[in-house]
């Protein structure tokens, strides 16, 4: 009798009138993750497509088609285009993301160096490289380095191979460890060379690859997701039972609640995306959900699977609070929740058919909506969903409807609200964007010489336009390029008939040979021989040498979320429901050592030190292995049993 209860309570809240089909796993065949800021150092400026000026960039920001990004004097940046593909820029370069789709992603360099440490890339991706005088196709892994100063140098090292494309020429091959000089002219010529020695720039790419490929995080994380160095640095990893492995952030003052400390920034395709603060800021806010477990706020990305994630511009709840609205609670706006265990996102971004449909794709958990497990092919109405984060206090965020999407934008939190009482946002928003919601923050950012700016580039494909609604009545409309691309005929990766470049002339004398690796007990330190002693019968008396200072690697600096832009008046709120609609009252998760808060409980402090791990929910999951003794040489000691 029981049990049909239960079936009879989950057809009434599944079968409501107005559901939706479930876009069980449904992943847009256009998605694609962006390529995400990750790292800047100096002045580095910003400029969206449709914005109306450079901006100062800031990491985790999310490309689109037709950003651009200048690093001025001592300045440097890094895009991070996969899980283990980088492209860095040095001082005094101009690049710009100029399309990107399913297995192919073009870039736009008119000037500086530029270096792709690409140390995985997917079959049958192309990264394509616009420059003045000749376009790069590379298919392969390896390290590439770009310098453009008149002439433009390609460089392939670790197996790296690749095509070029002179402007008005025919495709030529780029061997392993080879230097392409491209010259400039009527016609544009092309010369080969032996790579030179690698120089600083490439042994700072190699560094800093290495630090980022040996990421500790990236054994709790899906293949593809972004930011697992960050995550390394920034928190602590925990292994709850019922959710499996936990990330919680350090340094979380008290009150502290998932997407209140950042912006919402306007992208041409995915819309309204979430921009943190935090240098940790990107996987916990496109992946992944959050969890409120003892009071603390927890990342959980979910279980590790071999499928490439789904990237989302934020995995957030929205509502409206309109005029009416705001009597009741306090302030007219858009508010949002961030999603908690298991449930679905509504989809504000792509085609029709996706937009608006619960959708679980990328999370690879259970399917909850209401502590209710949900079954492949079931029917779900978005409008019953009742979200677990939303019974906490001041965990749902809000921002004035006049200042949504704007760079002086206040985001607050509401001490307690009922979003029964406010309009769910499915798919469409009451908001519209403009100008200034693609601006990534208010200072003014330096601008690269407008000759550098619009210098034509040779490229097999054309830009491709940004779609911006506030550029005509019609969305479809598309805004023209202003950079002229000469557009080449590409050419196939297997396409025997491509000469190879004429071997270059002008080259100083030959490299010299280089050494054989060293043997590993030669990379050992040498054992200094005891100091004898000494006997001084005058004169100044002297002492055996130091042993070596060991200078330990700094930690990173304590992030600490910026101080709130204005001050504004309180939100009234109701109190939190404690039923539900359909039900009459709502089950639990798991109680005990991972159970959530209780509800209007708000999530206490979250600033600790390491040593404080006891505090902390769970138990640790970063522990190594206690090995064996181990010898001086590095050995372990211990023989396998017999």
């Amino acid at each position: 009798m029981l049990l049909l209860q239960r079936i009879l309570l989950v057809l009434l809240f599944l079968l409501a009138p107005g559901a939706a089909v479930l876009a069980d796993d449904y992943e847009d065949a256009q998605a694609i993750t962006p390529p995400r800021l990750s790292y800047l150092d100096g002045d580095v400026s910003f400029l969206r497509s449709g914005g109306e000026d450079w901006l100062a960039a800031r990491p985790n920001i999310p490309l689109a088609i037709g950003d651009e990004i200048y690093a001025g004097e001592g300045a440097n940046f890094e895009l991070q285009i996969d899980a283990r593909a980088f492209v860095r820029g040095d001082e005094l370069t101009q690049i710009a993301l100029v399309n990107q789709e399913h297995n192919y992603l073009q870039f736009r360099v008119t000037t500086g160096r530029v270096s792709l440490d690409l140390n995985r890339i997917d079959p049958g991706m192309i990264v394509e490289v616009a420059t003045p005088d000749a376009v790069f196709t590379i298919a392969h892994e390896g390290y590439y380095r770009l310098d453009i100063n008149g002439d433009t140098h390609f460089v392939t090292r670790r197996g790296g191979r690749a095509t070029v494309i002179p402007a008005g020429g025919r495709a030529m091959d780029i061997l392993a460890s080879e230097e392409i000089v491209v010259r400039g002219g009527s016609p544009v010529r092309v010369e080969s060379y032996v790579a030179p020695e690698p120089d600083r720039w490439d042994d700072w790419n190699y560094a800093r690859s290495d630090d980022l490929l040996d990421a500790v995080s990236a054994r709790y994380l899906p293949p593809g997701v972004y930011g697992a160095n960050e995550l390394d640095h920034y928190g602590n990893w925990r292994v709850v039972p019922e959710y499996g492995p936990i990330w919680i952030p350090d340094g979380v003052p008290s009150g502290w609640a998932p997407y209140s400390t950042g912006s919402w920034v306007w992208d041409p395709y995915y819309e309204w995306t979430w921009i943190d603060d935090a240098p940790w800021g990107w996987a916990p806010f496109h992946y992944g959900r959050w969890l409120a477990i003892d009071g603390i706020w927890c990342w959980a990305p979910g279980p590790v699977v071999r499928q490439r994630p789904v990237y989302s511009p934020a995995l957030v709840a929205f509502f409206w609070a309109g005029d009416d609205i705001a009597v009741r609670i306090g302030t007219p706006g858009m508010y949002w929740v961030s999603l908690g265990w298991g449930e679905p996102v509504i989809p504000w971004w792509g085609r029709s058919g996706f937009r608006g449909r619960p959708s679980w794709g990328g999370w690879h958990g259970p399917h909850i909506v209401n502590n209710i497990v949900i079954h492949d092919r079931a029917v779900v109405n978005p409008g019953n969903i009742v979200y677990r984060n939303s019974r906490l206090a001041r965990a749902v965020a809000y921002a004035p409807r006049d200042q949504f999407g704007h760079p002086h934008e206040h985001i607050g939190l509401a001490d307690r609200v009922d979003i029964r009482e406010m309009t769910r946002l499915q798919g469409t928003f009451p908001v519209r964007p403009g100008p200034e919601s693609v601006a990534v923050g208010t200072r003014k950012g330096i601008r690269p010489p407008h000759a550098i700016e619009t210098r034509p580039v040779v490229g097999t494909r054309a830009p491709r336009a940004s779609n911006l609604p506030w550029r005509n009545d019609s969305p479809t409309v598309k805004a023209v390029p202003q950079t002229p691309v000469r557009v080449v005929p590409s050419t196939k990766r297997d396409d025997s008939g491509m000469r190879r470049p004429d071997y270059g002339q002008q080259g100083a004398e030959e490299r010299p040979r280089p050494p054989p690796p060293p043997r590993y007990r030669e990379t050992m330190p040498q054992t200094a021989p005891p100091a004898q002693p000494v006997e001084v019968r005058d004169g100044p008396s002297h002492r055996p040498s130091e042993p070596p200072v060991r200078v330990e690697r700094q930690a990173p600096p304590s992030w600490q979320p910026p101080p709130a832009r204005e001050a504004q008046q309180p939100v009234r709120v109701t109190p939190p429901p404690r039923e539900t609609p359909q039900t009459g009252q709502t089950r639990e998760i798991g109680r005990g050592r991972g159970e959530q808060n209780a509800p209007g409980e708000a999530v206490r402090s979250q600033e600790r030190s390491r040593d404080e791990q006891r505090s902390l929910p769970g138990k640790p999951a970063n522990q190594m292995f206690r090995r064996g003794n181990q010898d001086q040489d590095g050995r372990d000691d211990r023989r396998p049993g017999r």
